[in-house]
């Protein structure tokens, strides 16, 4: 995706659910189970003049199955280049009951505060290795700095992991709303919601 850290950012807190990997965002204890999310849906949560805003985000199918295949398209813009650090405040509310509870930050899983989130792209980026595709066809950079301007991810495929849940990560419905800030200053705000089903 040729995304500004918007993208990135819809991504991650995707991720935060779905991403299978070496990152500390995990519980040793786990289960592996086949997993859907449905419902999947976003919406920008920031001020009318954040820098960063994400313009379109289409994934599917629905629901979305791993392992199994996923396409993608999205398209954000930035007004300012975007430099480390870059800070991470991210909240997660499950639904329960019909009333909406935020899940606390147990080993940085959760309702969490992250000084850097550039370094979290690091993480999900090994740096020193090419960008993983498509980024790296369309010559997309997955690293900070980002500069000013418009970027988009075409149409494209993905090949979606078996997925290891923490073991508290039940079936519900979830929103996830992150906030990126530099010095002191909001860049932007996207909301995601969706439903994880797993069994």
């Amino acid at each position: 995706m040729r995304a500004i850290i918007a993208v990135f950012l819809a991504f991650f807190m995707v991720n935060v659910f779905i991403q299978q990997g070496n990152c500390d965002f995990y519980f040793k204890k786990h289960t592996s189970k086949k997993t859907k999310v449905l419902g999947f849906s976003w919406e920008n949560c920031g001020k009318s003049d954040d820098p960063a805003v994400l313009k379109s985000l289409a994934l599917s199918p629905d629901p979305i199955v791993f392992p199994g295949d996923l396409t993608a398209s999205a398209a954000g813009t930035t007004t300012v280049g975007l430099v480390a650090p870059i800070s991470l405040n991210v909240t997660l509310h499950k639904e329960v009951a019909g009333i909406w509870i935020k899940v606390p930050c147990v080993e940085e899983l959760g309702s969490c505060h992250y000084p850097d989130g550039c370094q979290l792209l690091d993480m999900i980026f090994p740096p020193g290795q090419d960008c993983p595709e498509p980024l790296h066809t369309y010559g997309i950079p997955c690293h900070c700095p980002f500069k000013a301007g418009d970027y988009s991810l075409p149409k494209s495929d993905f090949d979606l992991p078996d997925v290891d849940l923490p073991y508290w990560l039940t079936n519900g419905n979830y929103r996830v709303e992150g906030v990126l800030g530099s010095q002191g200053q909001e860049l932007g705000c996207l909301k995601v919601t969706l439903s994880l089903h797993s069994k």
